[in-house]
């Protein structure tokens, strides 16, 4: 086949190509088609002609000719009779059928739309729709293309007129999807020049109201830290996040000394910065009505400073039209509100992974670095989704290790990562949205519910945009009409737009996720692009170098595999990926080659279409959410890394072609980027730039390099609860001295209520953070990095200077051993340790219990006993009970909420038999009962429960129990251990017991 180049305007190298989908190559007739046509022939003339012939000469007119009488009714029910009633049926049929024929013929030759539906003749018209496909083969295409994303960002100007061209050419309903494409397209040029108007005159006029513009002169420190960005913002504006706009009024204008504000972390006292207009405060001046207590020398350096302003605001105004007039021909990502529009709530409307990426990022240009993976940390929703996956196995781990250990636990702390491996959980830890996760969830299946509740079908969606501020903007493949509330239109009839702060009013609704196919690809002007790879219709390619797609892909198949959005779904990888299946065995499948992955798709590709025409849907969208919720229409995602040949890119397009309605994505990397029949064709370059110059697309990549792929992948090897029969350590990662000399300096309490002893109250303002701080740091004894502190602390994002500030109060609070140590320090690799001399309650009950069962307490009963008493009577509740509302959400990817229940039952469980060996089985069953208050799920507890109660020889205290047991268990029953326990023990009880209850 011949490769088609192009070639730039200046001369130089071809740009990255994003050619309008070219026809598929035509494939050469064979005898066998023409076999299979002549037979459809003369089916359909046997059909069509021959039947109503054979009816009116071998039967006639069945129906009687004159008016029935009463006589008729009493006549004897004869042969002809029946031969007559059955005429009837076959007409009624063969006319229903020659419908079905007429119907699919005028849609095949039109090229216009989906055939329409004959009432009540699936099989039929099924029937129809293969004899005159097989009619019309030797006479049309082999395999259509399939329309480019023109309308995937908006195409403008430049590229309508291939747009409308591509209409032009391509049949059936994909032209009329182009139609209205190019339309929507034009539309949005002109929106866009009145925007780009409505900014000039906007930009026009703040530059004349310069003088009502208020001031902040910067103070020296006086005694305190240094003033930074962040306070200025929190103090006048109200959030500290709002720096930024601060830093953006200010960034390279010329200060009072000479020098100008290069970076947002380093201002220098007498600085001058200009401040939003609603900034507040006594320390602001408003020119030209400053206070009085401002010196003239004052004055005249804000009158200066303002003038630079306006020689800044009109540069920028000029470049911004300049640039506007060369970027008239290109895409853009789905307008955001305006910044009144969602000021009211706080500022609070940001993406929080992406602040915190920023803030960061920019400290860390500053001149200090921790080394973190960048592309974990600036990919928040693969972040999030690794995380909670990540999150799950090892709670999976500690379970299976509880109710599969025999005389004793096995194990409770997974393996802390080392080296790589714990350098990519950090920047997991950094990086990870799980609200925006949530949100978007929500947002999807609130959306589905209102749809179904009106009736409605789910629109087709290509994308979806996450703006910078948390709105949620749908990318539909055509009009659909008025959204549902909440939901608004976009810039136009194609983009529906919910808002942060109406996403967050959704609840959990119990209806399928409507689109599981969204795969974010990268940002672009502070958008995130999420593809819909199960909406696109045909094949997406994917051209660069191999090292290069293999982070995409990579990417593309983690986030796919471990994602919150999606119910379920099978992904499979053909030319890499064999090592990503850890990370979701239930998703990822691996095929060999293409060979293989054709004749698989060709069966899937089959069954899909049949199942669909059976249950009467037009595509897996009206079948996934609404009154069927049919489960079988979870998407089937193709990611092939290696390029096909000529003759399987042939077949995979062919696939491809009908692959949208059926949920079936495709996306194909290629060397050269010419892929037969690509619908959209996308390009990374070395530079981490996603290209798609037809679809108005330059976006920052989302990668995942192999390093990093391989660290990630390690992680879940590692928490794999199959990996190890014998099952992770059973060492504490951090043990005490529990004698009376190992007396700590600082004691934390965390398994109850907060306390801390040892150390004075610090102010009322800083001690939530302080507090918070402390307690993250005792969860994590090999300690935390400084990025993951403040991800934590600050999931929004914060600038390096406050983190540091934060991390230096701690350190003065916390104080210093008698040696001089800090109690806070730094490892070699940076994070930040605890002294062995701040210890919490969870580190004495872990050291408690290993000393008691591994320890002094093996070879001596007495210690044994007492050490397992005092680790009892540690236990007050669950872990930070009192945590205040809003804070402390980093607890939700820690698994200690299901290694502390584990470990109080164990420490029940062992306490109970130290009591048993002796026979005192009331003290067993207080200790049980002790164990339940934090564990009351506790399957082992239980059943020990009612070994102790047996050991009392009282029946009836048996028979509670287990009418008890049965009632707590509910609609789910007994566990199958406890049921065989209870035949043991109480033979009687399912009668017995239900009679007790």
């Amino acid at each position: 086949m011949a490769r088609r180049t192009t070639s730039s305007s200046t001369g130089t190298s071809p740009s990255p190509r994003n050619r309008t989908p070219q026809p598929l190559p035509r494939r050469r007739r064979t005898f066998g088609d023409f076999v299979k046509a002549l037979g459809a022939f003369v089916a359909l003339l046997v059909l069509l002609v021959g039947v109503p012939g054979a009816l009116a000469v071998g039967v006639g007119w069945p129906l009687p000719h004159g008016a029935p009488r009463m006589d008729w009714l009493q006549r004897e029910i004869s042969v002809s009779t029946f031969v007559n009633a059955l005429t009837v049926i076959v007409w009624f049929a063969w006319a229903q059928f020659t419908a079905c024929v007429l119907v699919e013929v005028k849609a095949a030759l039109s090229g216009v739309g989906m055939p329409g539906r004959v009432p009540g003749a699936g099989p039929s018209q099924l029937l129809a729709r293969q004899l005159v496909a097989a009619l019309l083969l030797v006479g049309a295409a082999a395999a259509s293309f399939t329309p480019g994303l023109s309308q995937l960002g908006q195409s403008l100007e430049g590229n309508q007129h291939g747009s409308v061209a591509a209409a032009q050419q391509t049949p059936g309903l994909f032209a009329q999807q182009q139609e209205q494409a190019a339309s929507s397209a034009a539309a949005l040029a002109e929106q866009a020049a009145d925007a780009a108007d409505a900014a000039a005159h906007a930009d026009g006029a703040a530059a004349t109201e310069h003088g009502d513009t208020k001031y902040y002169r910067i103070q020296p420190p006086e005694g305190r830290h240094h003033d930074s960005l962040w306070e200025v913002a929190q103090r006048h504006l109200g959030d500290g996040r709002r720096y930024k706009e601060i830093y953006q009024l200010n960034k390279d204008r010329t200060q009072p000394d000479g020098s100008k504000l290069s970076e947002a972390s380093l201002i220098r006292p007498g600085w001058i910065l200009e401040m939003p207009g609603d900034a507040h405060g006594g320390e602001l001046v408003e020119m030209p009505d400053a206070a009085p207590e401002v010196s003239q020398q004052v004055q005249q350096q804000i009158h200066d400073y303002a003038k630079t302003g306006d020689q800044q605001r009109g540069g920028a105004a000029n470049r911004q039209n300049e640039q506007g007039d060369r970027d008239t021909a290109h895409i853009h990502v789905p307008r955001q509100r305006p910044a009144g529009e969602h000021e009211a709530g706080g500022r609070e409307r940001h993406e929080p992974a992406a602040e915190a990426a920023q803030a960061s990022q920019g400290a860390e240009d500053g001149g200090f670095t921790f080394g973190l993976p960048e592309a974990l940390v600036g990919a928040p929703l693969l972040a999030a989704g690794l995380l909670g996956a990540l999150g799950r196995r090892r709670r999976q781990a500690l379970w299976q290790s509880a109710l599969g250990a025999v005389g004793g636990r096995r194990g409770m702390e997974p393996p802390v990562p080392t080296g790589s491996a714990a350098d990519a959980q950090d920047a997991l830890l950094v990086g990870a949205d799980p609200e925006g996760v949530r949100l978007l969830d929500l947002s999807l299946r609130g959306l589905a519910t209102a749809l179904a509740a009106e009736s409605r079908p789910l629109p087709t969606v290509y994308a979806a945009w996450l703006g910078g501020n948390g709105d949620l903007h749908l990318q539909l493949a055509q009009p659909a009409g008025k959204p549902p509330t909440p939901w608004q239109l976009g810039q136009d009839q194609t983009f529906w737009m919910l808002a942060r702060a109406d996403a967050e009013q959704y609840e959990e609704v119990d209806t399928a996720a409507p689109y599981p196919g969204l795969v974010s690809l990268g940002t672009m002007d502070d958008s995130r692009l999420l593809l819909n790879l199960e909406a696109v219709p045909g094949i997406v390619s994917l051209s660069g170098s191999a090292a290069d797609r293999a982070g995409v892909f990579a990417s593309v198949a983690a986030e796919l595999a471990t994602n919150g959005w999606s119910d379920r779904m099978t992904i499979t990888l053909v030319g890499f990926g064999e090592d990503l299946t850890p990370l979701a065995p239930n998703r990822l499948r691996h095929l060999d080659d293409v060979e293989a992955l054709v004749e698989t798709m060709e069966a899937e590709t089959r069954q899909r279409r049949g199942a669909l025409g059976a249950a009467g849907h037009d595509s897996v969208l009206t079948g996934r959410t609404g009154p069927a919720q049919h489960t079988r229409w979870a998407p089937h995602l193709v990611l092939l890394a290696t390029e096909p040949s000529a003759e399987d890119a042939v077949t995979l397009a062919e696939l491809a072609a009908d692959a949208g309605r059926l949920g079936i994505g495709y996306l194909v990397g290629t060397e050269s980027g010419d892929l037969p029949g690509a619908a959209w064709e996308m390009e990374i370059t070395g530079e981490g730039k996603l290209l798609a110059p037809l679809l108005g697309l330059e976006l920052d990549a989302q990668l995942l390099p192999v390093a990093q792929q391989r660290a990630v992948v390690e992680l879940f090897v590692e928490a794999d609860p199959e990996r190890d029969p014998d099952g992770p350590t059973t060492t504490p990662p951090f043990l005490v001295d529990i004698s009376e000399q190992g007396r700590p300096a600082v004691y934390a309490r965390l398994v109850g209520s907060y306390e801390i002893i040892g150390l004075e109250a610090p102010d009322g303002e800083r001690s939530p953070l302080l507090h918070e701080a402390l307690a993250l740091l005792l969860l994590h004894r090999e300690g935390v990095h400084p990025r993951v502190l403040s991800a934590a602390l600050w999931p929004r994002g914060v600038t390096e200077d406050v983190r540091d500030a934060l991390v230096e109060r701690l350190r003065g609070w916390l104080g210093a051993d008698p040696d001089g140590t800090p109690r806070l320090g730094t490892d070699e690799a940076g994070r930040l340790t605890l002294a062995k001399s701040v210890v919490s309650d969870l580190d004495v009950l872990r050291s408690l219990y290993h000393e008691a069962t591994q320890g002094k307490g093996v070879d001596s009963r007495v210690v044994r006993g007492r050490l397992l008493t005092d680790a009892l009577v540690l236990v007050r509740g669950p872990l930070l009970a009192d945590r205040p509302q809003g804070r402390y959400g980093w607890l939700t990817h820690e698994i200690i909420d299901a290694q502390l229940p584990l470990l109080v039952a164990d420490i029940g469980l062992a306490l109970s038999a130290f009591h048993l060996e002796k026979d005192r089985a009331e003290k067993a069953i207080e200790a049980l009962n002790a164990s339940m208050n934090s564990a009351p799920r506790d399957e082992r507890l239980w059943n020990e429960l009612l070994r102790a109660t047996h050991a009392t020889g009282d029946t009836d205290r048996l028979k509670r129990l287990a009418a008890d047991l049965v009632t707590r268990s509910g609609a789910r029953g007994l566990p199958p251990r406890t049921e065989a326990l209870l035949d043991e023990l109480l033979p009687a009880w399912r009668t017995d017991g239900a009679a007790v209850g």
